[in-house]
Order: structure tokens, then sequence, then C-alpha cells
């Protein structure tokens, strides 16, 4: 990923903005202001870059530390970035039932744990990959709560509310381990 297309026709700004998000995920980089301006603290931030990555510590960026700042700075900017979206992929009209088994109930069923140990209304499922009796009741459980049908089975309306539900209750479990 490169710097926003704002950027574009900026190279001291894009540079600025490169060497803040390393910064942001290793303390052993200088921070400074994206301001478009090459003064002292960006020649600082430069040197401090060059010397850490084995370059010639002059402060001026040159091809070699433009390359090395860009080679740091991709994975940087996914770890500062917000996780990747994992989208299940349900067909249109796709109901699973008890009984069958779909690689996704892996991951529904991880999500039901979640809220169980949150939500003590809802069962412990098993991490079994088939819509047993366990996730049948803790699905029926979770669909109460929803006001959705209980109908235990899986489909897509039941898969947005937990989809919705599910950060919540992550969210909330957070907060109560740092009380």
């Amino acid at each position: 990923m490169r710097p926003p297309e704002s950027f574009i026709g900026q190279p001291i700004r894009s540079l600025q903005t490169m060497l803040r998000v390393l910064s942001e995920c290793d303390d052993s980089y200088l921070s400074l202001v994206t301001d478009g301006i090459y003064g002292p603290e960006t020649m600082a931030a430069v040197t401090n870059f060059q010397r850490k990555h084995g370059l010639p510590a002059t402060g001026v960026t040159n091809q070699a530390t433009w390359e090395a700042v860009v080679t740091e700075f991709e994975p940087a900017l996914v770890i500062q970035g917000p996780s990747q979206l994992l989208e299940v992929c349900l067909n249109p009209g796709q109901v699973i039932r008890k009984g069958e088994s779909d690689p996704v109930l892996y991951i529904v069923q991880s999500m039901l744990l979640v809220m169980a140990r949150f939500y003590g209304s809802i069962g412990i499922p098993t991490l079994s990959g088939t819509l047993d009796g366990p996730t049948y009741d803790a699905l029926c459980s979770f669909q109460h709560l929803s006001g959705l049908p209980m109908s235990g089975h899986l489909n897509k309306i039941t898969w947005k509310h937990l989809a919705l539900q599910y950060p919540l209750a992550v969210d909330l479990m957070k907060r109560s381990k740092d009380r």
C-alpha cells in the first residue's frame, strides 16, 4: 500500500507519512509531523532510519533509502491498519440444518463459544464443523436473544446477527478483563 493519492507529487509528505507509520509501530524510529517540509526533524528521522538499516547516515533520502523506507512501511501499514475483513459465503437461500456439516460452522461455533462465555444464556457449542446438538441449542438461544425465529438452523439472517453481535461481545469481554 502507498500513501494516500493526495500525496502523489508530494514525495516529502509521502516520506514523512511512511516514517511516521514506522514510528507508530516501533519506538526506535523518530516520530515527526507530516508537514511536507524537509527540515531538521525529517533529516533526523531519515538519519535515524538509515543508521537502523545500515545505510550511510546522511539524512538525505536517496533511492536506496527511499526503497528501504517503502519496504519497511508496507508491513507496518498492515499492522497499523484495520484487520482484514472475512466474508463468510452463504449462498442465497442456503440453510445449514441440524446434522449437516459445513466449514463455516467452525467460525460460527467459535463465535458462539465467545458469546456463551459472556452471555450466560447461550449454551457452549462444540467445535466440530457440524451443526450438532450443542451447536443447535446455542444457535436457538442466540436466535431467541436476537428476536429471531428459533429454528436452530444457520441462514444468512442468523449469520448477519451473529456478525453484528460478535464484535460487541468481544469488546465487552475485553472491557470486563481490564477492570
